[in-house]
C-alpha cells in the first residue's frame, strides 16, 4: 500500500494538486521561503506521516496536512464568515413568521452555508457562519465550550464586588449553577453599568438569565469575540470572510 509520501508524489499529475509550500503559505504560515523551512525541519506531515521534500505536491481535496500537529485546513469549496448581527434580526436562515433573518444579510452567494450558534433576537454583535461541517461540528460540541466574550449594558449600577462574586461563585439558575469565566465593569453611572463579560457556556440567554436572577436586567448585549475571533469594526448587517490564518487558529481551538 503507498504511504503518505508516494501518494504525495503521485499528486504530480494531478490538476487539483499544489506545491506543500504554496498551500501553507496560503494557508497563513508566512512566506513561501519560511514554509519551506517548517517542512525541511520535519514540522509537516501529510495523511500522518512527516514530508520534508520541497518538491512535494499535495492535493488538498483529497489529502491531510498537518503543521506541528494542528491541521491545515484550505478546502476552497469552503468557506467561513464573520457577521455582526443587529438587534431584531433571527439567529436562522429562514423565519415562517417573515422576520429578517441571517439569509436577508448574506444573500444567496455561498451553499450550504449555516450559522454556528445563535443570538437572541434582541441580542447583538460576532456570528461565525461557516459551509465547512466539521468545523461546524467543532465549535458548536460541549466538548470544546468555545470562550465568548460580551459588553453588556445593565439596568443599575453593579459593584465590582458582584462582578468578583459571578467569577469566583457564580449564581444557580434553573438549569444549575453557572460562572463567568471574566467580569469587568467598564463604565458606570447611577443607573446603568457596562461590563465585558467572558463564559464558555452556550445557553440559551444565558448572560441576560445571569444579571436577571441578580437584579441586574440586560438593557443591550453584544458579542464582540468568539473563540481567537473578534468582531472588530465590523458594521451592524454586514459581514466578512475570515482570514486562512483566523480559520487555522479557530479550528486549533476546537481540536482540528
Amino acid at each position: 500500500m503507498p504511504n503518505a509520501y508516494s501518494r504525495a508524489r503521485s499528486a504530480q499529475d494531478d490538476s487539483n494538486s499544489i506545491r506543500l509550500q504554496k498551500l501553507l503559505a496560503q494557508a497563513g504560515f508566512g512566506s513561501r521561503r519560511k514554509c519551506e523551512i517548517m517542512i525541511t525541519e520535519g514540522r509537516v506531515e501529510v495523511d500522518g506521516e512527516l514530508v520534508t521534500e520541497l518538491g512535494t505536491r499535495v492535493d488538498p481535496h483529497k489529502q491531510q496536512v498537518r503543521v506541528d500537529g494542528s491541521r491545515v485546513r484550505i478546502n476552497p469549496n469552503h468557506v467561513t464568515l464573520a457577521l455582526n448581527k443587529p438587534k431584531k434580526v433571527l439567529s436562522a436562515m429562514e423565519d415562517p413568521k417573515g422576520r429578517y433573518t441571517l439569509r436577508d444579510i448574506v444573500g444567496d452567494k455561498y451553499e450550504r452555508i449555516f450559522h454556528m450558534g445563535r443570538l437572541d433576537y434582541d441580542s447583538e454583535g460576532l456570528i461565525l457562519m461557516t459551509n465547512d461541517g466539521e468545523l461546524s461540528q467543532h465549535v458548536m460540541h460541549p466538548k470544546y465550550e468555545v470562550e465568548k466574550t460580551y459588553v453588556a449594558t445593565l439596568e443599575g449600577k453593579i459593584s465590582g464586588t458582584v462582578c468578583r462574586r459571578l467569577v469566583t461563585t457564580g449564581v444557580q439558575l434553573d438549569d444549575g449553577w453557572i460562572k463567568l469565566d471574566h467580569c469587568a465593569i467598564i463604565d458606570s453611572s447611577r443607573d446603568a453599568t457596562i461590563v465585558k463579560v467572558v463564559l464558555h457556556s452556550g445557553k440559551n440567554r444565558i448572560v441576560r438569565r445571569i444579571f436577571g436572577s441578580i437584579g441586574f436586567p440586560v438593557k443591550r448585549l453584544v458579542r464582540t469575540q468568539i473563540g481567537p475571533i473578534k468582531l472588530g469594526d465590523l458594521k451592524p448587517g454586514s459581514y466578512r470572510v475570515l482570514s486562512q490564518t483566523e480559520i487555522r487558529s479557530l479550528s486549533k481551538e476546537v481540536g482540528l
